[in-house]
């Protein structure tokens, strides 16, 4: 079993920068990769990055060049950088662990908008 906890999120306005963070505990020796999804009101909950157990990201080409993915193996933690926010990028935010299943968050709302 994998523990997810979430933080971070809120309202910001076009341009703006905001961080989640997520925390994993439990059975952690077993994670292959983490990373957040996001889902918009309706639409389909979509990939947004990706970070593997060497490191290694990964992008969906809509927030390449403004996200950042990154992880704190000490702290078994992984943060989000999302840099110059657009309205489209409004959604709640949901990290997750991969083990032989995957483990989820309860979701960040962010919210873009003037």
């Amino acid at each position: 079993q994998v523990h997810m906890v979430e933080s971070g999120g809120g309202l910001v306005q076009p341009g703006g920068s905001l961080r989640l963070s997520c925390t994993a505990s439990g059975s952690i020796f077993r994670i292959i990769e983490m990373g957040y999804y996001r889902q918009a009101p309706g639409k389909q909950r979509e990939l947004v990055a990706i970070i593997s157990s060497s490191n290694s990201p990964r992008y969906a080409s809509s927030v390449n060049d403004r996200f950042t993915i990154s992880r704190d193996n000490g702290k078994n933690t992984i943060y989000l950088q999302m840099n110059n926010l657009k309205p489209e990028d409004t959604a709640v935010y949901y990290c997750y662990a991969r083990t032989t299943i995957i483990y989820w968050g309860k979701g960040a709302q962010v919210t873009v908008s003037s």
